[in-house]
């Protein structure tokens, strides 16, 4: 496969898992309409929320955990070497949570800014975050994608590339631990309580110190592309 032909393959695979991204993240903007209409608060931040049964939360978490199987397994169809099946994973994961919020935008007018609280996700426990929150970390997510399945390098670094990773995993803890600072704070108190939990405040500096740490894997990929070539152009040039 020459050059040109290897670009265009991989631009379309990147286009077609941003197309079902997209579709998918109607697919679920429609289905948290049809939930907030059945309790009329389309607002998820309610001082009084109306419990839904539990049957419904049940279908809930096991949709969210669908959801996560099927933008990874897009990924997976659609790379064929496990850096460009991560990385189109988290091109799908990004995009997909991005539209999600647009299409709720479009459907009935919310969210009504970037700084309004959201439910992010019921697994384990509760997320909460203003909406600007998980944008940031998809957007992050879309751009490592993009770096390692368009512009693969020649020599891409090893899966056990162990201070990236456990950086990258610092990262992710310390997002958890703000998302779930609420419901961890009542988890010994039963599912109600938890369920009923509405946060007051956001923890933006910790939260700016994980977006640091996620972004590991971004700047290592943009360290091996440009400042090298140019350390080593300038070592040559050199009397």
């Amino acid at each position: 496969m020459n050059t040109a032909t290897g670009k265009s393959a991989k631009l379309g695979q990147w286009c077609g898992v941003v197309v079902f991204a997209v579709a998918m993240a109607w697919v679920e903007s429609a289905v948290v309409l049809y939930l907030r209409s059945l309790t009329r608060e389309f607002d998820p931040y309610q001082p009084h929320q109306t419990l839904l049964a539990q049957g419904i939360v049940v279908a809930e978490l096991v949709r969210e955990f669908a959801t996560l199987l099927m933008l990874g397994s897009v990924g997976w169809l659609a790379g064929q070497t496990w850096r460009s099946r991560v990385g189109l994973a988290m091109v799908a994961f990004g995009v997909w949570d991005i539209f999600y919020y647009v299409f709720l935008k479009v459907m009935y007018g919310w969210p009504h800014s970037l700084l309004d609280w959201d439910i992010l996700f019921l697994i384990p426990l509760p997320w909460w975050g203003p909406v600007l929150s998980p944008v940031l970390i998809a957007l992050l997510m879309i751009l490592w994608g993009t770096l390692v399945t368009q512009f693969e390098r020649n020599h891409p670094p090893a899966l056990s590339n162990g201070r990236v990773w456990i950086i990258t995993l610092l990262g992710v803890f310390v997002a958890l631990s703000v998302f779930m600072a609420d419901a961890l704070r009542v988890a010994g108190q039963g599912t109600d309580v938890i369920r009923r939990v509405l946060p007051a405040e956001f923890n933006w500096p910790l939260f700016i110190v994980a977006l640091v740490l996620l972004s590991a894997p971004i700047v290592q990929e943009l360290w091996g592309r440009f400042p090298r070539r140019e350390f080593e152009a300038n070592a040559v040039e050199a009397p």
